[in-house]
C-alpha cells in the first residue's frame, strides 16, 4: 500500500497502474440514502379522558443488530407536546434540532410560545412533503400528541411523503400491524374516548409493547411513556417491561442444546 497519508488505503500507483475515478463523474441526477442504517421501530399512542399516551421502546438498530439500547425517541416540545418517532435516527436527530430552534424562536418572540400540538404536527407534515417532493426524504413515521386550540386531545401522524392520519389511537411501524388490532379491540370507536381512563389506557400501551417485544425481532423490553393532560407532560425513559421473560423457549425442542 501507499505510505503517503494523501493516498492511504488506496492501491500503490507504479504496482496497480493510477486509480480511474472516470465511473465517479455522472450527469445524473443527485442521489440520497434510500436505505436508512439505524432506525427505531414502533411508536404508539392512544387517547383517553383528558390526555394522549405515547409510548415508544428504547432500541436503535443497526440492520438486524440491537446496537443502541438507550435511544430516547420521545421528544417534548414547550412543555405542551410529544412528538415520537419511528425510522431513520439520523433524521430524527435532524427534526429534534429543527423543533429546537423553533422552540427557541417561539420562547424568544413577543407573543410567546403558541404553537400547540395540531400547529406543530402541521408543521412537521409540511417539511415532510416538501423534502419529499426533493427527492431527499426524511426517513420518519411520526406521532405527534398534546392538544389543540380548543383544548382538546389531539393525537395524529405524518410519514416520510407528507401523508397525515389522526385515530383515537395510533401506531408506527410493526405496531400498526400488532398494536392496532388490540387497541381496537380495547377501545372500539363506539366506546369513546370520554371512558377511557389514564390507567387504562397505560396499561393497554404496555400490554402492546409487550406484544411487539415478544414479536418485533427490533423492539426491546425497556421503553419510554409519556402522558400529556393540562397540567403537564409526565415523561419517563427509563422503563421495564414487567412480566416478560424468555425463559420458557429453553423447553421447546429445537431451541438451543438439547439434552433428551
Amino acid at each position: 500500500m501507499n505510505h503517503f497519508p494523501e493516498a492511504w488505503g488506496r492501491p500503490r500507483d507504479d504496482v496497480y497502474g493510477a486509480y480511474n475515478s472516470t465511473y465517479l463523474q455522472t450527469s445524473g441526477p443527485k442521489a440520497h440514502t434510500t436505505s436508512p442504517a439505524v432506525t427505531g421501530t414502533s411508536v404508539l399512542g392512544v387517547k383517553f379522558k383528558g390526555g394522549v399516551v405515547l409510548a415508544t421502546d428504547n432500541l436503535a438498530s443497526y440492520g438486524s443488530l440491537a446496537r443502541f439500547t438507550d435511544v430516547k425517541r420521545l421528544r417534548v416540545f414547550g412543555g405542551k407536546a410529544v412528538v415520537g418517532f419511528g425510522g431513520d435516527v439520523s433524521d430524527m436527530q435532524y427534526i429534534d434540532r429543527l423543533l429546537e430552534s423553533i422552540d427557541i424562536r417561539e420562547n424568544y418572540s413577543s407573543h410567546g410560545n403558541m404553537l400547540n400540538a395540531k400547529n406543530l404536527h402541521t408543521y412537521l407534515a409540511k417539511v415532510f412533503y416538501k423534502r419529499r417532493s426533493e427527492f431527499n426524504p426524511l426517513w420518519n413515521h411520526i406521532l405527534v400528541a398534546g392538544f389543540d386550540a380548543d383544548d382538546q386531545p389531539f393525537l395524529s401522524s405524518a410519514d416520510l411523503l407528507g401523508t397525515t392520519f389522526s385515530s383515537p389511537h395510533l401506531a408506527t411501524g410493526f405496531g400498526a400491524h400488532l398494536a392496532v388490532p388490540i387497541l381496537r379491540r380495547k377501545f372500539p370507536d363506539e366506546r369513546g374516548i370520554e371512558t377511557i381512563s389514564r390507567e387504562e389506557a397505560i396499561e393497554a400501551l404496555k400490554e402492546c409493547l409487550k406484544v411487539l417485544f415478544y414479536r418485533d425481532a427490533r423492539s426491546l423490553d425497556k421503553y419510554s411513556i409519556a402522558v400529556i393532560t393540562q397540567e403537564g407532560i409526565d415523561l419517563r425513559e427509563d422503563e421495564q417491561i414487567e412480566g416478560q421473560s424468555w425463559a420458557f423457549a429453553e423447553t421447546i425442542r429445537g431451541y438451543g442444546s438439547q439434552t433428551s
